[in-house]
């Protein structure tokens, strides 16, 4: 393979931040790595030693953190780990267990929930009464005839009333799946008809950006084209009208005030919930992952990973169609108070989340690697606004953090901040690639391999390379990678998901840098590459120099070269802020591209469009669009009601028509 540019040169990096020697004697990783001393006789003298172990022997650790945490087996395992195989792993065969008994273990009085809503409505749960609310609603849910093995959809906000429905169904041993409401009407339908759900749990409307949509018309659609559901669970969240026929979310609670609260005990790879993959092509695939395998997957990240426990507050910017939403209610499982936060990261302007991390004294503040670059492009200083004393990590994900993203929290946020860029993906509904409380930040790095991730980057011939871009792969397995596809009865569609191209290794679809010091930097989608003249390149690289120059406010690069044609193009697609010309632009962009990248990753040409494609999940639409430009219909290479703002698509279907396209024998 034709080693990709690095961007920073291989070697010692600039070190943003160290861990305090006090915080790291303090830390749960250390905890953890003492028990394993006393406990089993195991002495790791640093994380690098740590996860050899945690990879080598994936019985040992697995059962390690089962321990440490106090898993609760219903009925014992007869072992951790069948075989170490991909895919088909049997994780804690024999054992029995239940998500939510996990979740809802923390004191009574201790803070569990803390809502705060955008037009300023807020409330708090203590596990008490939160677990007063889940007996409740899991009462109403047996009353409608709601077994082990159902479906319960949720058509809902970041909100309590979200958590709760998926506590009590999940106490239930009934499996959860959610959208936002902001999603269309197919885009739900697309996912939730799939997995034939008993009950929808909804909310009348939802405020965002400043005003109020209803969505019981999309109810009413959604009622007529899932036939098997027997009943409708409408919230008022926005003092909505309910419709004819639905079961009111305060009725529910109050017929059944006082309920016992129990847990069905279901076996380790029971169904917890369904996530989706993007669905640009195709219906969106139902990801299925199991109670044991995020029980004990969450735990380590949250709690040996992020540091969390009780007493601290954990809040992570997402809506209930990612999934860092079940990541981040999984903050439950360490005992911390989840912050949940509905409605816009703009409105009214973007330090709206750096206020609520002040109100709420939020220790680990979670965010997307796009809101940290439109922070730093609008200039935004929180720390010299709020009081961010509590705070002592900034998480980003969802894309690449810019080495320039990297250098604005420390300066605008905190300099004693941690930066935890990290990187999974809704697949196993983790990061793989993290942070760790005892390890440092380099510049533009992503600080380790999570514990129990054997996380390699593969060159072309399929051996692992170190300080050389390649495949992030996967070589053992994880407990919480999909049980299933849902509807993939002969297991077809995961295999060519992620084992097509090496046998019994999972392939992600991103380029991956391994350091020498166990660091990586991620590079973007590996199928959407940047191959020109045989010198490939991750997008992230190029987003990079393009949209941090003024006058840029988004961009997509497309290289068409073995898209279906012979000399393809590299095509920057630029949404330019007002007032600002392309003529004017395209000079000082030609140059910033020569000297940051190579002369050979400028653009043929650049194209000024109104936006640029987004799924509903706001991830750019770079497989898609290049799929069009190499003459795929539209209608295969992406599906319209997987996309954010579809019309976004008119010009590239028009720049398709005009390009060459070879013919088709």
């Amino acid at each position: 393979m034709t080693e990709m540019r690095a961007g920073a040169a291989a070697g010692e990096a600039e070190v943003l931040w160290r861990p305090d020697p006090d915080r790291v004697q303090d830390s749960r990783m250390t905890a953890f790595r003492s028990w394993l001393a006393t406990a089993k006789g195991l002495d790791f003298p640093d994380y690098e030693s740590l996860w050899d172990w945690s990879t080598s022997d994936l019985e040992a650790f697995w059962g390690a953190i089962a321990e440490f945490f106090e898993v609760v087996f219903h009925s014992p395992p007869t072992r951790v780990l069948e075989a170490p195989v991909m895919p088909g792993a049997s994780w804690f065969p024999g054992a029995t267990l239940n998500y939510a008994e996990h979740a809802l273990r923390g004191a009574d009085g201790d803070l569990a929930v803390v809502f705060h809503r955008e037009d300023g409505l807020s409330s708090q749960l203590t596990y008490g009464s939160l677990r007063s609310r889940v007996a409740a609603v899991r009462a109403g849910f047996v009353e409608i005839g709601v077994r082990p093995g159902d479906r319960v959809v949720a058509l809902v906000p970041n909100s309590p009333e979200a958590l709760i429905a998926f506590l009590a169904a999940a106490s239930l041993g009934a499996t959860w799946s959610s959208c936002s409401p902001d999603f269309g009407a197919r885009a739900i339908a697309d996912r939730f008809t799939q997995i034939s759900p008993t009950v929808l749990v909804t909310v009348d409307g939802y405020r965002y950006n400043g005003r109020a949509f209803d969505v019981r018309p999309t109810v009413e659609k959604l009622r007529s084209e899932i036939p098997s559901l027997r009943a409708t669970v409408m919230i008022d969240y926005v003092g909505g009208t309910p419709l004819p026929g639905v079961v009111t979310w305060d009725s529910l609670l109050a017929a059944h005030d006082g309920a016992e609260l129990a847990f069905e005990p279901v076996p380790f790879d029971h169904p917890l919930w369904v996530l989706y993959s993007s669905g640009t092509t195709g219906l969106p695939k139902g990801i299925v992952q199991g109670h044991g395998g995020i029980v004990v997957e969450h735990l380590k990240m949250l709690a040996l990973h992020s540091d969390l426990g009780p007493g601290d507050r954990f809040f992570w910017f997402t809506t209930t169609g990612w999934m860092m939403w079940n990541f981040l209610v999984s903050g439950l499982l360490v005992g911390s108070t989840i912050v949940l936060y509905d409605g816009s990261p703009a409105h009214p302007d973007l330090n709206v989340l750096w206020h609520l991390a002040e109100q709420h004294r939020v220790t680990y503040f979670g965010t997307s690697a796009p809101y940290i670059q439109s922070c730093l492009k609008e200039d935004l200083h929180p720390a010299s606004r709020y009081d961010l004393t509590a705070l002592r990590v900034v998480g980003s994900t969802g894309a690449p953090l810019t080495p320039e993203g990297f250098r604005w929290i420390a300066s605008a946020v905190g300099s004693d901040v941690q930066i935890a860029s990290v990187s999974g993906g809704t697949d196993l509904c983790t990061a793989f690639v993290a942070a760790a409380p005892d390890l440092p930040v380099w510049l533009g790095e992503l600080s380790c391999r999570a514990l129990g991730a054997a996380v390699e980057s593969y060159d072309e011939s399929g051996k692992p390379a170190i300080e050389e871009v390649g495949e992030l792969v996967i070589t053992k397995p994880m407990p919480s990678m999909p049980v299933f596809f849902w509807g993939d009865e002969d297991g077809s569609k995961l295999h060519d998901a992620y084992f097509a191209t090496f046998e019994g290794v999972w392939r992600h679809g991103d380029w991956i840098r391994i350091t020498r010091r166990g660091s990586a930097i991620i590079y973007g989608r590996s199928d959407s590459t940047l191959n020109r003249g045989g010198v490939r390149m991750g997008t992230s690289e190029f987003y990079r120099v393009v949209e941090g120059l003024p006058g840029v406010a988004d961009s997509l690069v497309i290289d068409t070269s073995g898209a279906g044609q012979t000399d393809g193009e590299l095509l920057c697609f630029l949404v330019l802020e007002p007032d600002v010309t392309l003529d004017t632009l395209e000079p000082r962009l030609r140059a910033e591209l020569r000297t940051n990248l190579s002369p050979r990753h400028v653009p043929d040409r650049f194209v000024a469009v109104e936006e640029i494609p987004r799924t509903l999940n706001g991830k750019k639409c770079e497989v898609p669009v290049k799929k069009i430009l190499a003459g795929t219909p539209p209608e295969r290479a992406v599906s319209l009601d997987a996309l954010r703002n579809p019309a976004a698509l008119r010009p590239f279907l028009d720049l398709a028509r005009d390009l060459p396209h070879p013919t088709t024998p």
